[in-house]
């Protein structure tokens, strides 16, 4: 513990090292050191002060102005809201380890940009539903003679086809996207309004993502190396791993 008798504020006792008793602050893990020494130390423990005033101390806040979070443990969605309403241009990074056996990753699915992927409607993959894992879908345009007029908004059934018939397409457009499964998910990282990157402890991280306009949720593999060769160069959280061009 350590005083704190300063002139403004009642005296009072502080534990040593808890981001001066910042409400968000939680027990640093290992996972949190390692992830923290991924950035130079000079980005660590970074307080922001608010326009009101209110100061709290980020995990880590890069050189160009992108906040970073790592969280290990729940948090209500008060709390969520709370920081990223505070710290705005905000990337969560959170430890998946406790749930990688709920968290299920199926098909490869084209770049949502792409001319293939606007002519395609996926089937959601589940647990309970074994052959969407493989990768299901209604295709817009064979499905205008049965549903004429038919848009990919609209379209939610007709003659169904398989993966299988257009793979290679499909790889030659993919950009990382994959249908997936969360069983017993954590719902305050499905709402978050700043991007959610869901760390298993491997190379990759997961991103959770809405696929389309269909409203199809999905995950993005990014690398771990081009996560943090993003943080740091980029100016917005939401362009991390955006642009696809070789790391040196």
């Amino acid at each position: 513990m350590v005083a704190k008798c300063g002139p403004r504020i009642i005296h009072h006792w502080e534990h040593r090292g808890r981001r001066n008793c910042d409400p968000w602050w939680e027990n640093e893990t290992e996972w949190h050191r390692g992830w923290k020494n991924l950035f130079p130390e000079s980005c660590r423990e970074i307080a922001h002060t608010a326009p009101d005033g209110e100061i709290h101390r980020a995990d880590i806040k890069t050189p160009t102005g992108i906040y970073i979070e790592v969280q290990h443990s729940s948090i209500t969605d008060a709390e969520r809201t709370s920081r990223e309403g505070f710290y705005q241009n905000l990337v969560w990074v959170i430890d998946g380890r406790p749930f990688r056996q709920n968290f299920d990753i199926y098909h490869m699915l084209p770049d949502p940009t792409s001319r293939l992927a606007q002519d395609l409607v996926w089937v959601k993959a589940a647990r309970s539903m074994a052959g969407t894992s493989s990768g299901t879908f209604f295709r817009v345009s064979a499905n205008q003679k049965y549903y004429p007029g038919v848009t990919k908004a609209t379209l939610r059934g007709g003659l169904i086809e398989g993966l299988d018939r257009i793979k290679p397409e499909v790889e030659a457009s993919y950009r990382g996207h994959h249908q997936y499964h969360w069983a017993s998910p954590r719902k305050t990282w499905l709402d978050a309004a700043c991007p959610v990157y869901i760390d298993f402890g491997d190379e990759w991280l997961v991103r959770l993502e809405v696929y389309d306009e269909t409203g199809l949720r999905c995950v993005r593999l990014v690398a771990k190396r081009k996560f943090v060769h993003d943080a740091i160069s980029e100016m917005r959280a939401e362009d991390i791993a955006t642009r696809f061009y070789p790391l040196a």
